[in-house]
């Protein structure tokens, strides 16, 4: 019952706070709430320990995958995190190998390197049912870990999905600037979303990642699906979500197109309405149990 209250009160909040700053909402509701998760770390045979936060709680859990370079520090990660402890619902974040306070070189990192963890931390530290929640490269680790877990994956929320983003991007380059990185042994991709300006990933890289594209066939999964992606991202088409869309073979598919939306999309009214989906899933599943 309290849980339902809390539940109704954030869909209050979420829909009358207007333009006030998220960070005021959340205060307002979270006062009294515990502090926010300490950093843990667990080890693994022969490979680099990953950091963690997790929240214990019911079922369905919620799991935050970052993008490519990122961690589990954002503000969309500690916006979940406080939503989660609320409604008493349990809820993991971590960085993968060579990210944050994971240990690893992350230039040494691929698709498979981070499915691989995304799977181990499920598997060790995610009890029972979860929703998933991709940004960006995060989001193509969702789909993946998705199709590997079928029995643990109950929903999925995608943010800015970059599902086989680097190799369909770099297959659309002219002939000769394919040719000068292959040269080079690296290609090097213009963003907005990190401080250097830029992103630099290997040929071997891309590679890899080929072996991890999913969009050219139906994709198997079939819960309930929620993909939500900007209009003005300059780094993820928005059509990549649309073919996730299509290609998935979930009857449960709901597209959000936010038209001034970027790919970060860690605005005030980008997280009320990443919250607002995860609540709605949550009140779904619920029911459906």
């Amino acid at each position: 019952m309290a849980a339902a209250v809390l539940r109704h009160c954030w869909r209050g909040l979420l829909q009358n706070s207007g333009n006030r700053a998220v960070g005021t909402t959340r205060s307002n509701i979270f006062e009294g709430v515990r502090g926010k998760s300490t950093v843990q770390y667990i080890s693994r045979p022969d490979l680099p320990k990953l950091a963690y936060r997790r929240v214990k709680g019911k079922s369905p859990g919620v799991v935050f995958l970052p993008g490519y370079g990122s961690n589990m520090t954002g503000q969309k990660a500690e916006a979940l995190e406080e939503f989660c402890k609320s409604l008493g619902h349990a809820y993991l974040r971590f960085d993968y190998s060579g990210h944050g306070a994971s240990e690893g070189v992350f230039s040494e990192g691929t698709i498979g390197t981070w499915k691989k963890d995304v799977l181990f931390m499920l598997d060790e530290l995610a009890e029972g049912p979860q929703i998933l929640v991709g940004s960006s490269m995060g989001g193509w680790l969702m789909l993946l870990a998705a199709i590997a877990r079928p029995e643990k994956t109950k929903a999925l929320v995608g943010i800015s999905t970059a599902a086989d983003h680097f190799v369909t991007a770099f297959k659309t380059l002219p002939i000769e600037v394919k040719k000068e990185c292959e040269d080079k042994g690296a290609w090097t991709i213009p963003t907005k979303s990190n401080e250097e300006g830029m992103y630099t990933v290997s040929m071997d890289f891309l590679r890899e990642a080929e072996n991890h594209c999913i969009l050219q066939s139906p994709i198997p999964i079939t819960c309930p699906v929620r993909l939500i992606h900007g209009l003005k991202d300059e780094d993820v088409p928005w059509h990549i979500s649309m073919q996730v869309a299509e290609r998935v073979l979930s009857p449960d598919v709901d597209i959000i197109l936010r038209r001034h939306g970027q790919h970060r999309m860690a605005e005030k009214d980008d997280i009320k309405l990443i919250v607002y989906t995860i609540d709605d899933l949550i009140d779904k599943l619920t029911t459906m149990v």
